[in-house]
């Protein structure tokens, strides 16, 4: 199967390219059968690289396939190849199986839509990208995927782009991820005029054998974190990820959940030689940076009354988790929560999109209440997925953000502090958003007619073919945690398998007073989490303190606002005189010396007349000067 790797992204992409053919003769549901099997057909073909490379012996579970040379230009040598490995085929897998389920909820959710089989083109399309930006050899493949997943994101996000809020949430992530372009393609001049190549190989052992300049490492690494904060929604970068909810719900969990908001977490992880080669404050920085967004976002959702929302700022505050890891050198943890986060974000973010189905396109958490009652798989399945997120054993979300933790604890005792109090926010916010939507009193009921319904309005649940994809994801919320449990080294299966990958740069916490008190800190982590979800259950359940939701968190702290003010005003008078200046000096420049040039030929132009007396004058009179300047010369010498 190794030699047959390409099949991967190509089944999505000749997906996407059947249905831009004949999506529109083949309709609803059809076409949407076809980009799931197309996505199918990629799952199944990961899986059997998967057990192809796990039959191998550690060192050798490696293989490039070569399609074809892309720039042969002098030095510059890049092919078109695509890497299999432990770190890219544990991407594969769950973008591929994630993805999968999304499709098929997506039949169910988009049924009746007038654009139905375009918007499984584009789902397709995004799985190609993604699958492209995961398995490239170097960094110009992944880049080549890395602006796909920008582009069909664009396209997803303002899906429903004659809702004004959709088109500005498309073009406004459009435009801050170009900010992070800009680092990553920087950060391949600078591989390349440092290292000569652009494939991970070649970069990841000049930065371990030493032949990488620290400051070029350093360099390189900050370039790419630019990157990875503008694509997973890091600080000051994040505030396209919460407009995104714009897009239809499918849509929410493909990018939040598995596949575009990890790109700048796998990016990292695969130049992990190059972040420990660089100096130690660059690894500081980037955990920093994740601590401050994941409290950041965790402050901002406990005032959500979007259902959606709430998980978007969740989302953000959980990647803040996945870069703290990497800041503390736990990449396998990082990896560890990356899976996870995939299994109960992707099925919290369908769950929320069964209710706005169930609840007529209602997205207030206010207007619900006591849906348990009408939605009872729904209502199942999303509090199993609360309670992965919430840290609660044996939930797939305890051992991951645990893990994390304890690393955090190693490196600095301070981040952790954060780290856990954001636990404890996360615990406390998704316990709001649980008691709001499926206990208490229906406060639907009063709301129906504003959504056309005649006389009581009851919400109902969703057809099977949605409901299916949240059931597989709560299974793998609850046993997900099984593939690395603290217990034993023997357990640590993830860990084994990712060793080839991050082993020579994992930071070792053997000796560490939180390795040697790591059940102490496990137990901590428990009474942190419960005591969120007692919180919010004494708040939000038993009315025992009154409601406090400050207007600057649920303004988001006013970043967003701010952002736009200095954008609008001093941002576009700075633009207007770029733009005035290119006008009327840089080109003018331009254009007055080609008047200039013009005029003097103009008048030169003149002299030649085509008149063959005006010539025979012309050297009459050229021949007289050189006799005089002779005659001239002879008496003078």
């Amino acid at each position: 199967m190794l030699n047959l790797l390409w099949l991967i992204p190509l089944s999505p992409l000749v997906g996407a390219l059947l249905n831009m053919a004949a999506g529109r003769k083949l309709g609803d549901p059809r076409s949407g059968w076809l980009a799931t099997s197309a996505t199918l057909i990629s799952f199944l073909a990961t899986v059997m690289v998967y057990f192809e490379l796990l039959g191998r012996q550690a060192e050798k579970r490696s293989h490039v396939a070569t399609l074809f040379s892309w720039l042969p230009v002098g030095s510059l040598q890049v092919d078109f190849a695509l890497l299999a490995d432990p770190l890219s085929i544990t991407m594969s897998l769950f973008v591929t199986g994630i993805s999968t389920l999304i499709h098929l909820y997506a039949i169910g959710y988009m049924h009746g839509d007038a654009k139905f089989s375009k918007f499984f083109v584009y789902l397709n399309l995004f799985v190609f990208s993604m699958l492209m930006l995961v398995l490239g050899e170097n960094l110009l493949v992944t880049f080549l995927g890395w602006e796909g997943v920008g582009a069909c994101s664009y396209f997803l996000i303002s899906f429903w782009h004659t809702r004004n809020s959709a088109a500005v949430a498309g073009k406004k992530a459009f435009v801050t991820n170009r900010i992070g372009d800009f680092g990553v393609m920087t950060a391949m001049f600078l591989a390349f005029s440092s290292v000569g190549s652009l494939s991970y190989g070649a970069i990841n052992e000049a930065a371990h054998s030493g032949e990488l300049a620290a400051v070029s490492a350093t360099a390189i690494a900050l370039l790419l974190f630019v990157g990875a904060c503008g694509k997973s929604a890091q600080l000051p970068l994040y505030l396209w990820l919460p407009d995104a909810m714009e897009g239809p719900t499918p849509v929410s969990a493909l990018i939040h959940a598995a596949t575009m908001v990890t790109s700048g977490v796998f990016l990292l992880t695969r130049i992990n030689p190059v972040l420990h080669a660089s100096y130690a404050w660059v690894p500081t920085t980037v955990a920093v940076v994740g601590a401050a967004t994941a409290l950041f976002a965790a402050t901002i959702a406990v005032s959500q009354n979007d259902i959606k929302k709430v998980l978007a700022y969740s989302t953000v505050s959980q990647l803040g988790f996945m870069f703290l890891a990497i800041g503390s050198g736990a990449y396998v943890a990082a990896i560890f929560h990356m899976v996870t986060h995939a299994f109960f974000k992707a099925l919290l973010f369908l769950g929320s999109g069964s209710v706005i189905h169930g609840m007529h396109h209602e997205q207030d958490m206010r207007k619900m209440g006591a849906l348990r009652k009408v939605m009872p798989i729904t209502g199942f399945t999303f509090i199993i997925g609360w309670l992965a997120i919430a840290g609660v054993p044996p939930f797939a979300g305890f051992w991951s953000k645990d893990e994390i933790l304890l690393y955090v604890f190693a490196k600095s005792p301070v981040l952790y502090v954060v780290g856990i109090f954001t636990a404890l926010l996360t615990a406390y916010y998704m316990t709001r958003q649980v008691i709001m939507v499926f206990y208490g009193k229906a406060r639907w009921s009063d709301h129906g007619a504003e959504h056309g319904a005649h006389g009581d309005f009851t919400p109902h649940e969703s057809p099977r073919v949605m409901l299916m994809p949240l059931l597989v994801l709560s299974v793998l919320s609850v046993v997900g945690g099984a593939m690395q449990l603290p217990f034993s080294k023997e357990l640590h299966f993830l860990e084994h398998w990712l060793a080839p990958v991050v082993e020579e740069s994992e930071a070792y916490i053997g000796k560490s007073w939180a390795y040697q008190n790591k059940y102490l800190l496990l137990m901590l982590a428990i009474v942190v989490a419960t005591t969120g979800i007692v919180l919010a259950v004494a708040v939000y359940a038993k009315g025992k303190f009154k409601v406090v939701e400050p207007k600057v968190l649920e303004q988001a702290w006013h970043y967003d606002t701010a952002v736009a003010r200095v954008v609008a005003g001093p941002g576009a008078a700075s633009f207007n005189l770029i733009a005035w200046i290119d006008t009327n000096i840089v080109d003018g420049i331009v254009n007055g010396v080609g008047q200039v040039v013009r005029g003097a030929a103009g008048s030169l132009r003149k002299t030649q007349s085509g008149f063959v007396r005006v010539y025979a004058l012309l050297i009459s009179i050229g021949a007289v000067a050189i006799l005089g300047w002779l005659l001239l010369r002879g008496v003078v010498l």
